[in-house]
């Protein structure tokens, strides 16, 4: 470390659709819901991260709560930026003299255009960055979880974020093939409160679908150890009056398959591109699952059965991500595939 090491911070940044995560010096120090609450009158932060996760769903006319990701991209590039911002002051709340200069790893989604890399970049430079480096989300994944990404051997991880699933097969420091679908952890939050307004009329908002996700969410019909039912309190749709109903993770598991189905395709459509001799690596080593949905009950044992090759999940997939961009932080110089 230099002499001059204090005037300059290094962070990592994971920037998702469902969760931000800032590691600095190795630890995570943020890790909050993607989500802020502005002033609708004088456009100021009124909250940030969890205060306005509260605040989703629940607000009067003058406070509006906004994601400002959509898709693992920058959808509200003023909220971003704020966001952004507001979370990076997390980690140094005292009042400095002076704010050091930021040096910014940030990951992407695999599939992302130019026009997105520049959001992201502009978005992390508005909030004060002056280095930023970017990687691919299935690049930072490997690296959390403890890939030798610079093996001359295939690994393929499927990253299943709140906006995208990333699916990709890595080898030689670099992304092989890879596949980014837009249909993730948002899209069955989606396809549970359609459900439930369909089959058992109840409205319901996206937080209780969260929570039905959490607590009955399943992939498979038929599990080992299964949750006991999920009690939905709601107005009925044509009466408006209140009603409880108790959600079996079997239904779930029915009204999340059509979802499954499409990430289940995609990743057969990667091996599909995958070069034989990786191949080979990746049916004797098996598929790595991260991200939050990873989260999901009999995912694993649903895509191993559907593909005939073992899936594993990494342990923490919620943090890989953010702990592989935390590595690429340390080893700026090392990594060929940060892109500048």
């Amino acid at each position: 470390m230099g002499l001059f090491s204090f005037l300059t911070q290094e962070i990592a940044i994971d920037l998702g659709t469902a969760n931000t995560i800032i590691i600095h010096n190795d630890k995570i120090v943020v890790d909050e819901p993607s989500i802020v609450a502005i002033d609708k009158n004088t456009n100021k932060l009124i909250a940030i991260g969890e205060k306005a996760r509260q605040m989703h769903g629940k607000t009067h006319e003058n406070i509006k709560t906004i994601r400002p990701l959509r898709d693992g991209v920058i959808a509200d590039f003023d909220a971003a930026e704020k966001m952004v911002r507001g979370m990076i002051k997390m980690i140094n709340p005292k009042g400095r003299l002076f704010t050091p200069s930021l040096r910014i790893v940030i990951c992407i989604p695999s599939g992302s255009t130019e026009v997105e890399i520049r959001a992201v970049r502009d978005s992390s430079e508005h909030a004060g960055a002056r280095d930023v480096y970017m990687i691919y989300e299935p690049m930072a994944a490997a690296l959390g979880i403890g890939i030798d990404v610079e093996a001359p051997e295939g690994s393929m991880i499927v990253d299943i974020g709140g906006g995208t699933t990333e699916i990709a097969v890595i080898a030689l420091g670099g992304i092989v093939c890879n596949k980014s679908i837009r249909i993730a952890g948002d899209d069955f939050t989606n396809d549970i409160q359609e459900y439930m307004r369909h089959q058992h009329n109840v409205r319901i908002g996206e937080r209780t679908a969260e929570d039905i996700k959490i607590n009955v969410g399943s992939a498979l019909p038929d599990l080992d150890d299964p949750p006991a039912d999920y009690m939905v309190r709601g107005p009925h749709q044509m009466t408006a009056l209140p009603i409880e109903i108790p959600v079996s993770y079997q239904e779930i598991a029915h009204c999340l398959d059509r979802s499954i189905t499409k990430i289940e395709a995609a990743v057969l459509d990667t091996l599909e591109q995958t070069p034989p001799e990786l191949y080979a690596d990746i049916f004797n080593k098996g598929i790595y699952l991260a991200g939050g949905g990873a989260l999901l009950r009999g995912l694993d044992k649903r895509l191993s059965e559907k593909h005939n090759i073992p899936v594993q999940v990494a342990e923490d997939p919620l943090h890989a991500v953010a702990r592989g961009t935390g590595i690429a932080l340390k080893n700026v110089g090392k990594f060929q595939f940060l892109m500048r």
